[in-house]
């Protein structure tokens, strides 16, 4: 039976440390204040979002009057909706405490803290008109521009994020945010991750700068925000648990066990005991090394021509938008691996393909309480992908020359619009966006009417469409691997999607929708699978016939008592028609059922309990270190995993997690796969890559309001 380490413990010794010190810091303060609680806490009693913060003060009844509400902290998303600063500890606080910072249900991470994820919900965004970059496995950590927040605050604002990785490294997430004036906003960011991982050459180095700006003259007619972002992911890459026998591999002479497969898979307790060692098990190689870069600068500003007044309801606004992203990805490789096929070069491999794309748009919106707001957009957006060199290829049987180019480069002028109307509790929302010239064809337009009854039922329904190219490495590839050179003219992925939404926030929330995707693109295995070197031919390819996704997603939270609670998603995907290339699992759920309530004289308030996660079984996508990206497997290839052992879900994980949250203080403490350590992992997150061990990790966020 695994064994918690030394630095397991440790982790928790520091842990309580932290804890107790917290405690009778927030007593000791208890006693010093004439109230005994904050406002702040009274609002988390109660559930509420929005909390009054507090600052330590001895005198005056006047400073505390003067203390600025929570409200007054203004988040404001892509999309200009404003929430505001949250420091209250919840359940959601619990899902979204990741290396994402957000929700990550529907995804299976690979081994280690930064890797991929396995995706078992495919997510389709619906606003896309331009092809996205390759490397998509490590987009998961990629902030785009609609992930950016701009923020509006009465003292300084600062967050820390704190939380373990694996082995030797640790993650941190720092932000800071002031308003010089009341116009003018600025903040400042910084995301990194360094884990070593338990598996051999499995390091992740990971950081994302950004900066933001947001401005408003005094008359408030101009408006501006903008931000820079700068972000690089770097991955080593092992390929995975070696599934044929290998001279590097440092075994004894009479060791049966002489795949990293079959190690990992060990079913005899001195095996067992071994290897629960993960870093001695035998990987496919130990050399290779990818890395996604990316560079945005972005800014949103507008005039109003025509501005509210008391006797005038209209408004009117030009406004102008400027997106310049380059990204770049790079694999590398000290020596050419069988496991990818034959090579142009035997060492110092190395494939970079980079993106430049500069985007401009003009739009004119308007505003009135009668008829709603208009806008209409029109831009151009200018894209060059591509590698520094033409590549020949020449076919063996023929003999036939075939140049690859090493350019996709032009550009494109797009028109759109947007519409949304408010009246009462009835909601009606469109946009739409359409490539009117250039080299490339695309379209979405969405469209959503919502009725609120009150705040805690509603429903809504809406419609989508979308037709766009396929990614820019579907169309275009090529690597010093003789098999990863590609030049496609694929048709555009045609997308319609139905969708209704049921809220009764006291009880669930029910979505549920039916799509239909014409010219799937994905990539896959096709020419079978050998065991004696692998199966050395990735290669995109588009579906030519429709399929037919239904999705059921229900989402419940109960409280009983205010003190115990259950929370539960229930996530069902039955694809009718296309399943042979596109898998997902029938069922996914998640359950946490855990216990709330102050503690110390409301100077603590504990939240501890389970999370149980479970998905059914089905053939799940592999992924590919060469082009960072996820696979379908060839039938012969999922026979030799199948007989091999390899088991993807239909098995049940638990985590156990003691959260507490102390003045604006929220700490994280789980065990995650706890029944990892009282039995043998044998599952796996994609064919060759194990999931996670039983792990001790512990973290934290903390707010400072100056």
């Amino acid at each position: 039976m695994p064994q918690f380490s030394i630095q397991m413990r440790k982790n928790v010794l520091f842990i309580i440390t932290v804890l107790v010190a917290f405690i009778t810091q927030a007593q000791e303060q208890q006693e010093i204040e004439s109230n005994p609680a904050p406002a702040t806490e009274s609002s988390d009693a109660a559930a509420t979002p929005l909390e009054q913060f507090s600052k330590k003060s001895k005198k005056p009844k006047k400073d505390k009057d003067e203390r600025p509400p929570a409200t007054a902290y203004k988040i404001i998303d892509f999309k200009h909706d404003t929430t505001y600063v949250d420091t209250s500890l919840t359940i959601q606080k619990d899902y979204n405490f990741n290396y994402l910072r957000r929700d990550d249900f529907g995804q299976q991470p690979l081994n280690n803290v930064g890797q991929s994820y396995n995706s078992l919900e495919k997510v389709e965004p619906y606003t896309q008109l331009m092809p996205l970059f390759g490397a998509r496995a490590r987009h998961f950590n990629f902030i785009e521009a609609e992930d950016i927040r701009y923020y509006h605050v009465p003292t300084p604002l600062t967050e820390l994020y704190f939380k373990t990785t694996f082995e030797q490294g640790q993650q941190l997430d720092a932000f800071f945010t002031i308003n010089t004036s009341p116009r003018l906003n600025l903040s400042i960011a910084y995301k990194g991750n360094r884990s070593l991982g338990k598996y051999k050459h499995a390091l992740t180095s990971t950081g994302n700068f950004r900066a933001t700006a947001s401005y408003h003259t005094k008359n408030d007619r101009y408006r501006m925000r903008s931000h820079f972002v700068a972000q690089d992911l770097l991955n080593e890459e092992n390929g995975g648990l070696s599934f044929t026998p290998s001279d590097e591999i440092d075994i004894l002479e009479e060791d049966e066990l002489t795949t990293g497969i079959e190690q990992y898979l060990a079913t005899g307790e001195d095996d067992q005991e071994r290897f629960a060692d993960r870093s001695v098990i035998a990987v496919n190689f130990e050399d290779g090394e990818n890395i996604l870069r990316g560079k945005r600068f972005y800014i949103d500003h507008y005039y109003q021509i025509l501005k509210p007044t008391d006797s005038f309801a209209s408004q009117l606004a030009i406004g102008h938008v400027m997106d310049i992203t380059d990204k770049s990805y790079r694999f590398s490789q000290v020596s050419a691996n069988e496991l990818f096929g034959a090579a142009y070069e035997t060492s110092g491999l190395r494939d970079r393909v980079a993106l430049e794309d500069f985007t401009n748009h003009l739009y004119l919106q308007y505003q009135h309480p009668w008829v709603g707001s208009f806008k209409v957009l029109g831009g151009l957006t200018d894209y060059n992908y591509g590698y520094d060199t033409i590549l020949s290829q020449v076919n063996p049987a023929t003999g036939e020359t075939t140049d690859i180019v090493n350019r996709l480069k032009g550009g494109t002028s797009f028109v759109g619009g947007t519409f949304s109307k408010r009246y009462k509790g009835l909601e009606i929302a469109a946009d739409g966006m359409a490539i009117i010239a250039g080299n490339l064809e695309g379209e979405y337009w969405n469209a959503t009417l919502r009725y609120d009854l009150n705040n805690d039922y509603g429903v809504s329904l809406g419609v989508h469409a979308q037709s766009v190219a396929p990614n820019y490495n579907f169309q275009l590839y090529q690597s010093d691997y003789v098999n990863y050179n590609w030049q496609n003219d694929f048709k555009n992925i045609e997308t319609q999607k139905v969708q209704v939404a049921l809220k009764a926030k006291k009880w669930a929330n029910l979505q549920a929708s039916y799509s239909q995707i014409d010219n799937y693109t994905y990539f896959t295995k096709t020419a079978g699978f050998d065991t004696a070197i692998g199966d050395s031919l990735t290669a995109p390819r588009q579906h030519t016939e429709r399929i037919n996704l239904l999705k059921v997603k229900l989402a419940s939270t109960v409280n009983v008592l205010k003190w115990l609670g259950l929370d539960t998603t229930i996530l069902y995907q039955d694809v009718s028609e296309g399943d042979v290339v596109y898998k997902v699992p029938e069922l996914t759920t998640r359950s946490s059922l855990y216990y709330q309530d102050y503690w110390f004289r409301k100077a603590l308030f504990l939240q501890a309990g389970a999370t149980l996660k479970y998905h059914s079984a089905y053939v799940a996508d592999g992924y590919d270190p060469v082009l960072s990206e996820f696979y379908v497997q060839s039938p012969s290839e999922q026979a030799f995993f199948e007989e091999q052992g390899h088991v993807f879900g239909g098995y049940p994980q638990v985590d156990i997690f003691f959260n507490a949250k102390i003045r604006q203080t929220r700490i994280y403490f789980k065990v995650e796969n706890f029944g990892e350590a009282f039995r043998q992992n044998r599952e796996f997150s994609a064919p060759g890559y194990a999931p996670r061990d039983a792990v001790i990790r512990f973290g934290l966020v903390w707010n400072f309001f100056l």
